[in-house]
Order: structure tokens, then C-alpha cells, then sequence
């Protein structure tokens, strides 16, 4: 397995099945959502985040076939190779980017909480990367059912499937904001749960915006839980 193409970020994972990742443009944003916004909940106090650093995000969530080409196995309740990896836990997302990271010492990793958000935002300060109200032809949500990856539109990134299709895992662990401007945050360095974004196909709107955010204990798994990965810009 190696980098094919750096520009775009695609890693030849063998078999014909790849890794596509996008390049994401480092900048600074405001994190959060104003007390006006619909569904707003208490813990997504607005403060400035700068992202000091160029990143790669995955272009895709992580499918079945590439987690399967990793791993050796296929954990996800519904199957099918284009579907998104499911019912895998936060400890076995670090452990498949520590095998790809064996294989290939690219420095994969979960996407921090802040680079979640910055890179589903593209840009946009509203609810959603598409403006303040959202569609069903623009994201699966709503009682949809899980749909292979790609299949809605993407944001101005060139990112797909932030906003519903499984809640993502993120590398940091839940706490609430400081309120104050900050620089490539990471979160603290424990905890008892870990964030996770994006919202599910079952969930309403509100769940789905760019500033929702739950966590769920490190070990926890469901078949509404999958996850992106993320590499710095070497």
C-alpha cells in the first residue's frame, strides 16, 4: 500500500479498492453555533479556531471493503462493500490507523474535533455546509437508511456524507468548550467518552448540523457509528 497521488491523496490499498483524501486548506473559523440556530444545544459555544496547518480528510467515510482490505474482517450489521464500516469502536478506528500507518508511515489518524468541523463547515458559518435549512437530496437523514458513500452531493471541500449516514468518531475526548480563541485544538488529554459528528440517516435535522456534537465511551459500538480518516500534511 502506498500514495499514489499526493495531490489528491489516494492510497492504493490493493485489489483495485482505494482510499480517496482531499486536501483541506488550513484557516480559522468560528467553532459552534449561535444561541439563535435551531436545535442549538448548550455545550456548542461559539469561539475561534484556527487551523494552523494544511490537512488531509478523507473523502469518503471508511466503506466496508477498505476496512475489510485493513483489518481481515467485517464487523458492519448490513452489508455491502460500498456501505460505510459500522459497529466498529473508537479503539478499533485507532487500531486500523496504526496498521495503515505500519504499512505505509503516512501518519493516518482521527480527524480532531475542530478539523471535523472546519472541514463539514467549508467555508459556511450557517447550520449547514448548504445554508441554513437542508434537504433530503442533500444528505441522508431523517429515517433513510445507511447509504453507500458518495451518493449525495458534497460540500465546497469536495467532501462527502457530513452531514448524516453515520455519526463519525473523532480523536478527542468530550469536553465542553473554553470560549476563548484557540489553535489546532486536540481536546483533553483523557476522558470517559469520545466526540463524535455528523449525525445518522434515522436522526431529524437538528442532529445533523455542523455544530452538533455527542460522545459515546471508547469501546462503544453501533450500527450507526463509522468514522473518516485523517492525515496531516507532510
Amino acid at each position: 500500500m502506498e500514495f499514489t497521488n499526493l495531490k489528491e491523496g489516494v492510497i492504493d490499498l490493493g485489489d483495485g479498492i482505494k482510499l480517496e483524501m482531499v486536501l483541506i486548506p488550513s484557516g480559522k473559523f468560528i467553532m459552534g453555533s449561535p444561541e439563535s440556530e435551531f436545535g442549538r444545544r448548550g455545550d456548542e459555544t461559539q469561539h475561534e479556531v484556527i487551523i494552523s496547518k494544511d490537512f488531509y480528510l478523507g473523502k469518503y467515510e471508511v466503506t466496508q471493503e477498505q476496512w475489510e482490505r485493513v483489518m481481515g474482517n467485517n464487523p458492519s450489521s448490513e452489508k455491502g462493500k460500498d456501505l460505510p464500516v459500522t459497529d466498529i469502536s473508537w479503539d478499533e478506528c485507532v487500531e486500523f490507523t496504526k496498521k495503515l500507518n505500519d504499512t505505509i508511515k503516512q501518519g493516518f489518524r482521527l480527524p480532531t474535533e475542530a478539523e471535523w468541523e472546519y472541514a463539514c463547515r467549508a467555508g459556511t458559518q450557517t447550520a449547514y455546509a448548504f445554508g441554513n435549512n437542508i434537504t433530503k437530496e442533500q444528505a441522508n437523514f431523517d429515517g433513510m437508511g445507511i447509504t453507500p458513500v458518495g451518493k449525495y452531493k458534497s460540500n465546497d471541500f469536495g467532501i462527502y456524507d457530513m452531514h448524516g449516514n453515520l455519526w463519525e468518531w473523532c480523536s478527542d475526548w468530550a469536553s465542553q468548550y473554553e470560549g476563548n480563541s484557540v489553535t489546532d485544538p486536540k481536546g483533553p488529554d483523557s476522558g470517559t467518552s469520545c466526540v463524535l459528528r455528523g449525525g445518522t440517516f434515522f436522526n431529524s435535522s437538528s442532529f445533523v448540523r455542523s455544530a452538533n456534537r455527542v460522545n459515546f465511551t471508547p469501546n462503544n459500538r453501533s450500527d450507526i457509528v463509522g468514522f473518516r480518516l485523517a492525515r496531516t500534511n507532510l
